[in-house]
């Protein structure tokens, strides 16, 4: 595992906890020399994770579309910035460039982004691992509406559990580089939820 896409927040609460968090998952990834991709912000959760990357040396790939620079949100200090047309390509290019995916406590954004790529691992698209990162249990409602999904036979369990849901940093991202999956099979090898 070379490069982690890390969605998160655009604001920061400033909980130091969540700061905490933040900098173990920024010492998980440089030890281990990978490279965050991220939205390219300097604002909120975004760019405390890439400042704590930094600061331990370790290189940051931002992708952030046009509209996002000429607002001056973008992070002047990565290792890379890659600038995009639009949102789409954004998203697109994050994903191309990460061998997975964690996510880190944040709004709408966050959760878009987590579904687009859980969607298209349960699909076939791609077979990269995706990980949480539960925070305080930020996420435990989330993951609660997933096991209701499956109780009313919306979403299969095998699906639900294409997701890692852990609390420690490096033990997220260990499981991470563990994972295999064979995501089309998972998605078309029984469609019958009976």
């Amino acid at each position: 595992m070379k490069s982690l896409c890390v969605y998160c927040g655009s604001n920061f609460n400033g909980d130091p906890v969540l700061q905490q968090a933040i900098e173990n998952l920024a010492q998980v990834m440089v030890s281990q020399n990978i490279n965050m991709v991220y939205g390219g912000g300097s604002v909120g959760v975004m760019g405390v994770i890439a400042n704590e990357i930094l600061r331990l040396g370790g290189t940051v790939t931002g992708v952030i579309p046009q509209f996002l620079m000429d607002k001056e949100v973008g992070h002047k200090g990565v290792t890379e910035m890659i600038v995009t047309e639009n949102m789409h390509q954004r998203k697109q290019k994050m994903a191309d460039l990460a061998d997975g995916f964690v996510i880190l406590p944040g709004g709408f954004g966050t959760l878009e982004e987590l579904f687009e790529v859980l969607t298209w691992l349960q699909l076939g698209l791609h077979a990269k691992p995706i990980g949480v990162l539960n925070v305080n249990g930020f996420y435990d409602p989330l993951f609660l509406q997933m096991d209701v999904m499956v109780e009313n036979r919306f979403l299969k369990q095998t699906n639900r559990d294409l997701v890692f849901n852990e609390t420690d940093a490096e033990v997220l991202v260990n499981k991470m580089k563990n994972f295999t999956a064979a995501p089309d099979e998972v998605w078309f090898r029984d469609r019958n939820l009976s």
